[in-house]
């Protein structure tokens, strides 16, 4: 079942912005190895309550909540028994497909967002294209394998999942870096201001699509 609203549910966006549609939405993913729960409010203030049952995984998606100004309340009940995998893969994917559906129609947003973030000696660069074609591009030479007991590769699989369920292209690079912790938080930091970016409506093309082909 697609994701995205009907068109009747996008009426004209108001220049107003206290009359434009809420950009709301909710998802549920249970699976015999994860029940996700997510709630995106993409014009909110920063709030929400973040519960993955990963705490690494908690603190970096806070930074998405609260550099991307996106209100979020997760929930993930996984087997985190067996390891994080599934449940920091499955988050992305839910968290991907609430921003799918709050995004709706995508009129008026101003589609590509880019950001630099530095973290001490950390320096990321993220570039987001809410392009309707998935694709996560990632440059990010770790320094070891293990933040705490968080396993670095599963940084890669929540963005998979949010890019190939959020359809959007995203390159991550991490042009400096020698501290995995920072390497990371940096480059959701940069991820954050860039999704943020590409979310906002254009003031001056608010009731238009970002593309000459008038799809995304």
């Amino acid at each position: 079942m697609s994701l995205q609203p009907s068109s009747s549910e996008n009426p004209s966006i108001s220049s107003n912005p206290a009359e434009r549609p809420n950009r709301i939405a909710t998802v549920e993913r249970n699976t015999a190895e994860t029940q996700v729960t997510v709630t995106v409010n993409l014009d909110g203030t920063g709030q929400g309550t973040i519960d993955t049952g990963v705490p690494f995984l908690d603190h970096m998606i806070d930074q998405i909540k609260r550099h991307g100004l996106f209100d979020l309340d997760i929930k993930c009940t996984g087997d985190t028994f067996i390891d994080d995998h599934h449940s920091v893969e499955d988050t992305g994917i839910t968290v991907g497909q609430a921003f799918a559906k709050a995004l709706g129609d995508k009129k008026g947003i101003r589609r590509y967002g880019h950001f630099y973030a530095p973290l001490d000696e950390s320096l990321t660069r993220a570039v987001v294209d809410i392009s309707g074609r998935p694709g996560l591009h990632m440059d990010i030479p770790f320094t070891r394998s293990h933040v705490g007991s968080f396993d670095v590769d599963l940084f890669s699989e929540f963005f998979y999942g949010f890019v190939n369920h959020a359809w959007m292209t995203v390159h991550l690079d991490n042009l400096k870096g020698k501290n995995s912790h920072h390497q990371i938080e940096s480059t959701f930091k940069a991820f954050a201001r860039a999704l943020r970016m590409a979310c906002e409506y254009d003031e001056r093309a608010l009731n238009t699509l970002p593309s000459t082909k008038e799809a995304l």
